[in-house]
């Protein structure tokens, strides 16, 4: 991969990028995600927010007009869940003064904060899938239910998309794949116990999950295309995964190869999870189930993209990687940690991305210093 290759549209920088092609210069996106608080306090500490109600009480990566200040790179969605289609109402259970408990589209309860909710994990009370009669009166929520599914202005979207110069994204955010999702539907106490108590259930509902993602996809290729495809897992904590080796190969592995050998039939060569954790162990894995992209290797928890590198050589597509902790102390541990990552770029198969969201720890002086390192290292110049 080299810089200097005339100009490119935002979609062929990024597909020559991860298939080591010359580029101009590599994407630069803005995080993946900004916390409530942290606008907040950029607020107060004197950058007008100027699109505060797009973002919402959650938090968001908010306009594109402040992005593209800084020249980002921007890419559509496809937009499609994979989950509960229709889902459960939202039903509202309790409250007290600090908490409010609910039930949510996915059958979840759960008790949250009622200020700054992103700073903490909810308290999760129950969960929609306890038996078998469970599952299986709820299957028709799985179909492809095309009216509840995909939204009104989907033909409209797909006109554009044809003629699309910035990469289309299907992500599968909370449902689109064989772990996370099914922590969703039981629990991850008692999905634990299944995996060796009733095996038989697991594996009904791992099928159901390839069918019901096989109609999906094979619905939105009757319409549009897309770049690249990201499986949901989430399924790793600090110490390594919440599954076995052993049975994610067993279990997981021909589930995933499944809808991988569906996209590449397609001609989506570019597939990605996104797990937080330490993802070491089960790397190998997703390669032999035909995923090539992993993101977001959260540092603290260990995860150094240089060393999966040197591991996996050109085999492993990465995004993220880039310890967003560097971002609160600021200065020389912003420059520190761009010139750590800054042989990928240059080598290409890699976008350089914060590990996770932006916390409120991090001052506003400090993500202007750090979007401007960025941009150095995006045109080979840092």
């Amino acid at each position: 991969m080299s810089f200097g290759s005339g100009f490119l549209t935002e979609r062929e920088r990024f597909l020559n990028q991860l298939r080591y092609k010359p580029v101009d210069r590599v994407t630069m996106w803005p995080p993946l995600d900004v916390w409530a608080t942290t606008w907040k306090r950029w607020a107060q500490e004197g950058h007008t927010n100027m699109f505060a109600e797009q973002i919402g009480e959650h938090g968001g990566a908010g306009d594109l007009s402040f992005w593209d200040y800084f020249g980002c790179d921007r890419q559509d969605e496809v937009g499609i869940y994979y989950g509960f289609s229709p889902g459960f109402e939202y039903e509202k259970l309790g409250e007290d003064e600090t908490t409010v408990t609910f039930r949510n589209h996915e059958g979840i309860v759960m008790q949250e904060l009622k200020e700054g909710r992103e700073t903490s994990m909810p308290h999760w009370l129950d969960f929609p899938i306890k038996t078998r009669e469970d599952f299986r009166k709820n299957l028709y929520r799985w179909e492809l239910n095309f009216e509840q599914r995909f939204p009104e202005n989907w033909q409209d979207k797909c006109k554009l998309w044809k003629h699309r110069s910035i990469p289309l994204r299907m992500w599968a955010d909370r449902e689109g794949g064989f772990f996370g999702p099914l922590r969703n539907l039981f629990g991850i106490e008692t999905l634990s116990y299944l995996f060796y108590d009733d095996i038989a259930f697991i594996e009904e509902v791992l099928d159901q999950k390839v069918e019901c993602m096989t109609r999906i996809i094979n619905r939105i290729w009757e319409d549009t295309d897309f770049d690249y495809f990201v499986f949901w897992e989430d399924m790793c904590y600090k110490n390594g995964p919440l599954l076995s080796p052993e049975m994610f190969k067993k279990y997981l592995v021909p589930r995933y190869r499944k809808i991988t050998d569906l996209l590449r039939s397609k001609g989506v060569d570019l597939i990605f999870v996104d797990s937080d954790g330490d993802v070491t162990k089960l790397v190998p894995l997703w390669l032999e189930a035909g995923v090539n992209g992993i993101l977001p290797f959260e540092v603290q928890c260990g995860m150094d993209v240089n060393a999966f590198r040197r591991e996996y050589g050109k085999e492993l597509l990465m995004m993220g990687g880039i310890n967003k902790r560097a971002l609160i102390t600021g200065g020389k541990d912003i420059d520190d940690e761009l010139r750590r990552v800054a042989p990928l770029v240059e080598e290409g198969g890699y976008i350089p991305w914060l590990d996770h969201s932006v916390p409120p720890d991090v001052s506003y002086d400090n993500f202007l210093y750090y979007m401007d390192g960025l941009q150095k290292l995006c045109s080979g110049r840092l």
